[in-house]
Order: structure tokens, then C-alpha cells, then sequence
């Protein structure tokens, strides 16, 4: 297990020992079928069991891991109808998002967009994979504040943990960034143009990379698929 200890004692600890385990889980840093210890994840960042058993409880309601009275905690495998399901379901919110946002977005919301993306290019340029993998998220929030429906992303954000999983391992080979900040930009000039028809067909385009890619990270991975 990584060995970083990235506790602020003026922060909940839970809370960030949930976002430190939950980053290293998705970027399978901690490998999908991993056993936990609650007592292991103490030592690491020097703390009492309790926030580590916090963190470990809001984790398996993410679908990272699973937790066994009497058995343990192990890193969940990949399920492959989670990925699926999560893919239907965002989509089918982020489309509506993004329609609403074309009737709704200002010049100001533009350029918080295009300096998003170009935020995005530098990443690329300097192969800074996980600032890239951050951004791609900003720039899906930012969509939901435009429409005017926060909630929107906090609900994307609360089912898509296991395909985040798929989405930073196909970011090497399979959806490389470079092509990922070309759908991006579809987006932003559907937007721009204020075509909601547009704009639904670039995100719809967009996403669907994530239900391809799964087949393909796959088969290059087995053990850390399940079909469940």
C-alpha cells in the first residue's frame, strides 16, 4: 500500500482518509481485490481506528469496497453491470444537463469552459495523466452549475466510482486524453452556438467511449473484472 500520510489535523480525518483511499483505489493503485485493514490504514496515517472505519463504510457505499463483519475489507472488483448501469445513468442525466446548459450559458461561462480546456492541453503536453483525469471532472461540474443543477453532478459523482476505475485505465491507450479534449471542445462549441441538438449528440458521443472502453481494459485484466 502507498505509504503517504496526507492528514490536515484541521480537516475531518475520515473524510480525507475516504478521498486519499478512494483516489488510489480508482487509479488502481490499490489493486481491485486488495485486502484493508483497518488497523494497517491507522498505522499509515497515524490515527485511531474510528475515522479508518468511517472511511471504510463510506467507500463500500461507493461500491469500492466491501466489508464483511468478521471476514474484512477488500477492495471490490470491477462489476461490470455497476460500469454498465453507472454508464445509462449518467448519461442519461449529463445529456439533459448540457441541453439546459445551451439555453442557459454566458460569455463568462465560455470562458470558464475554454480555460478548463485549456488547462486540459497543458496536462496533455506535459503528460500529467492524474491533473488531466481532475479536470475532466471540473469540466463536467462546471456544465452542471451552467444549467443551474448542482445537483445533477453530485449525483453523477455519487455513482461513478466504479467507472472511474475503467475511464483513468483507458487513458493510456484506449481513450487517450488528446482525444477525450476533442469531444471536450464538440461540447464547448455546441455550447457556444447554443444548439441543444448539437450539443446532446457530442456528449452522448463522449460518453459512450466509457462503455466501449470496458470490453477492451477488460480483456487486459481479467482478474480485476467480476460479471456481478
Amino acid at each position: 500500500m502507498p505509504l503517504s500520510r496526507e492528514i490536515n489535523p484541521t480537516q475531518p480525518v475520515n473524510q480525507q482518509i475516504y478521498h486519499i483511499l478512494r483516489r488510489e483505489i480508482v487509479r488502481c493503485q490499490i489493486a481491485p481485490g486488495t485486502p484493508l485493514s483497518e488497523k494497517e490504514v491507522s498505522v499509515r496515517f497515524d490515527v485511531s481506528r474510528q475515522p479508518v472505519r468511517e472511511a471504510f463504510i463510506k467507500l463500500a457505499e461507493t461500491g469500492l469496497v466491501q466489508v464483511r463483519p468478521q471476514r474484512g475489507t477488500w477492495v471490490s472488483k470491477i462489476s461490470i453491470s455497476h460500469v454498465k448501469n453507472g454508464c445509462f445513468i449518467r448519461e442519461a442525466i449529463e445529456r439533459a444537463v448540457v441541453k439546459r446548459a445551451a439555453t442557459k450559458v454566458t460569455d463568462s461561462d465560455l470562458y470558464t469552459l475554454e480555460h478548463l480546456l485549456n488547462q486540459q492541453r497543458v496536462a496533455i503536453n506535459d503528460n500529467h495523466i492524474d491533473d488531466f483525469f481532475s479536470l475532466d471532472d471540473k469540466f463536467h461540474q462546471q456544465l452542471a452549475l451552467i444549467a443551474d443543477c448542482s445537483l445533477a453532478w453530485e449525483t453523477v459523482e455519487n455513482i461513478k466510482a466504479t467507472m472511474d476505475r475503467v475511464r483513468y485505465m483507458s487513458l493510456d491507450h484506449v481513450s487517450p486524453p488528446a482525444m477525450l479534449l476533442d469531444q471536450h471542445y464538440a461540447i464547448f462549441n455546441a455550447l457556444n452556438a447554443h444548439d441543444e441538438t448539437a450539443v446532446d449528440n457530442a456528449m452522448h458521443l463522449h460518453l459512450h467511449e466509457i462503455s466501449q472502453s470496458i470490453l477492451l481494459i477488460r480483456q487486459e485484466n481479467q482478474d480485476w473484472f467480476s460479471e456481478e
